[in-house]
């Protein structure tokens, strides 16, 4: 029998053969031309939403600016949760989650992200253009401008759904020391070792039985993954389909969503409680 420190060392060595980024494998942007996922992401109905946040500008390490929409507390406060939109971008389904976030964190900074730079989506065929086509450079330079906003002493918790929700967990990796919690519903996990190496906040995956997409043996090779890298991961499932925990969704499972948001909620309070 292979005793459990080889067999993870093992395991952290197959991982680490492959070391640079493999593109379209760990992006949601491979999807964006399959007609059956854009066909599960029926365009997000409008809503009539008057939100207590405002659009906030911030420097970015590639000399422009991002955007976010963001939420203030009444006390000043390290703590920050930055929450990243799916593959239509910054609409106000998203805002409208960060609110209920806010109103449900204490004494917590919100950020949702504009990963697309202000392009919203409303057909899935654009959607999934605005998916491919996104610069990661870019994506990470938004990230590590909100990681300055939220300054060396921050504690950064993120959030985000499909899209968002790779991206999440990227954010956090950014974060470093200073993250304290991600929570991905149904995002794309990174596949190395080095990408993940930065990462100090263990990770809640909010994932769905009939995603056939983000899907078991891919979320089982990350779960070994963050074993084998000393990785604290927790995959949750639910009998639902892939954006189960949007209302918007034609797949919308109202029970499931609760479950997972009240388990993320909870997950969330505790990392960012933390000292």
């Amino acid at each position: 029998m292979i005793r459990p420190i080889l067999l993870s060392m093992f395991c952290l060595g197959l991982f680490a053969c492959n070391s640079a980024p493999s593109g379209e494998g760990e992006n949601m942007g491979q999807f964006a031309d399959d007609q059956e996922f854009k066909d599960a992401h029926e365009t997000p109905e409008e809503i009539a939403f008057e939100g207590k946040g405002e659009m906030f500008e911030f420097n970015t390490a590639d000399g422009k600016t991002g955007k976010a929409y963001r939420l203030m507390p009444e006390e000043p406060t390290n703590r920050f949760l930055f929450v990243v939109h799916e593959w239509w971008g910054l609409n106000d389904h998203i805002k409208q989650e960060a609110e209920r976030l806010f109103g449900q964190l204490d004494n917590t900074i919100v950020l949702a992200l504009d990963l697309y730079d202000g392009k919203i989506a409303t057909d899935p065929e654009k959607a999934g253009e605005f998916m491919q086509g996104i610069s990661e450079d870019r994506a990470n330079a938004i990230i590590s401008g909100a990681l300055d906003y939220a300054g060396k002493d921050g504690k950064v918790a993120t959030i985000g759904w499909c899209f968002g929700g790779g991206w999440s967990l990227r954010a956090s990796i950014a974060a470093a020391d200073r993250g304290v919690g991600c929570v991905m519903y149904y995002g794309m996990p990174v596949e190395t070792a080095t990408q993940l190496q930065p990462l100090q906040a263990d990770i809640l995956g909010v994932f769905a039985t009939k995603d056939g997409w983000i899907n078991e043996e891919m979320i089982n090779k990350f779960e070994a993954l963050c074993a084998a890298t000393g990785k604290d991961f927790k995959p949750t499932w639910y009998q639902a389909d892939h954006a189960f925990a949007n209302p918007s969704n034609p797949k919308y499972d109202a029970e499931s969503a609760k479950k997972a948001n009240d388990e993320a909620l909870s997950f969330l309070r505790t990392h960012l409680d933390a000292e």
